[in-house]
């Protein structure tokens, strides 16, 4: 990491570092750390930032000094004392866990603390999650863990309650909405990519992507069709949905589009002061908050959670979007 992303890593979450820091500092290192926190708001270059802290040979004022040894070969993923797990297509798996923990007890590291980092802890299955928490309740030597999640209550409880949570705070969607306007994006495409991602750089992208307009469009086409009736919503899942929304990716990113539409309705419904996902729908969205009661509306928001939570196992997405649609429509929540 370069200190130019060293200081960006201060200035975005100057509170986290310095929290950090100061651990370092008074050598209270913790045995596992969860760092939570909205998409885009710096978790893995933080917790890499600290794995360099915590093995620099020569800091400087409680910072790694990135040039030693040590400090290059985090950066180009080559310290054998460090080590980083994401997710093997949607969840992280008991087998990685298992060879997780192989690595972090083999004898012959280099001297120094070992720390892995596991991102997207949520994504643990129940077996890679109970797997994990046994090696956190007795780690093996001198081991720090660094969970990352964007969704903390998804992360099982018994780990959370043997790990210090640190939250990182996204930027604010006014000062993002502000700066992406500046750059010539509309402000109801920086209304919604804010929702999405709290790192201005991948908004910008995200904002210019065609087929994320597409997604757009056709979640607000599916609101449309569910007002009208179920036969309508069925025929469009089957249409115009599942040609234009494939991936599971996709369908993850199309649900919380999806979800954040019911809370702009939700919003307008109480007369909250808060900026909208869709802006340029308000019109829209408050007829629909003016016919919906708040039961309804609740109905709806938690339909659409439990087929997120559904996308991650192994359901097929036609007939995930196709019970969401009757779930919506009926208020049949179906487990």
């Amino acid at each position: 990491m370069e200190n130019k992303e060293h200081d960006q890593i201060f200035n975005r979450q100057r509170l986290v570092v310095e929290r950090l820091s100061a651990s370092y500092k008074n050598n209270r290192i913790g045995h596992a750390y969860l760092f939570d926190g909205k998409h885009g708001t710096g978790k893995e270059a933080t917790a890499t930032y600290f794995a360099k802290l915590l093995l620099c040979k020569h800091p400087e004022d409680y910072r790694p000094c990135e040039n030693c040894n040590s400090c290059r070969r985090i950066s180009t993923g080559n310290h054998p004392n460090v080590k980083i797990t994401r997710p093997d297509g949607q969840q992280i798996k008991k087998d990685q866990i298992d060879e997780l923990i192989m690595e972090m007890t083999k004898k012959g590291y280099e001297q120094g603390r070992k720390i892995y980092i596991v991102s997207r802890a949520d994504r643990m299955n129940s077996s890679s999650a109970n797997t994990l928490l046994k090696f956190l309740e007795e780690p093996d030597g001198d081991v720090t863990a660094i969970l990352l999640t964007d969704s903390y209550q998804s992360v099982l409880p018994t780990i959370r309650s043997r790990c210090q949570r640190i939250s990182f705070l996204p930027p604010s969607r006014e000062m993002m909405i502000s700066e992406l306007v500046e750059k010539g994006i509309t402000t109801s495409m920086a209304a919604t990519v804010t929702m999405v991602t709290a790192d201005i750089e991948e908004a910008i992208l995200i904002a210019q992507d065609d087929a994320f307009a597409h997604m757009r469009k056709t979640v607000l086409k599916l609101i449309t069709a569910s007002e009208r009736n179920v036969h309508e919503a069925l025929l469009f899942i089957q249409s115009e949905w599942s040609r234009h929304i494939k991936e599971k990716d996709d369908t993850d990113r199309a649900l919380d589009l999806l979800l954040y539409a019911y809370r702009d309705i939700v919003v307008f419904k109480t007369g909250l002061q808060s900026i909208p996902t869709y802006p340029d729908q308000q019109e829209f969205l408050k007829g629909l908050a003016m016919k919906m009661t708040y039961n309804e509306l609740s109905v709806k928001m938690e339909a659409i959670l439990q087929a997120k939570r559904q996308m991650h196992g192994n359901m097929n997405r036609m007939l995930l979007m196709e019970q969401l649609v009757l779930n919506m429509q009926e208020g049949l929540l179906v487990v």
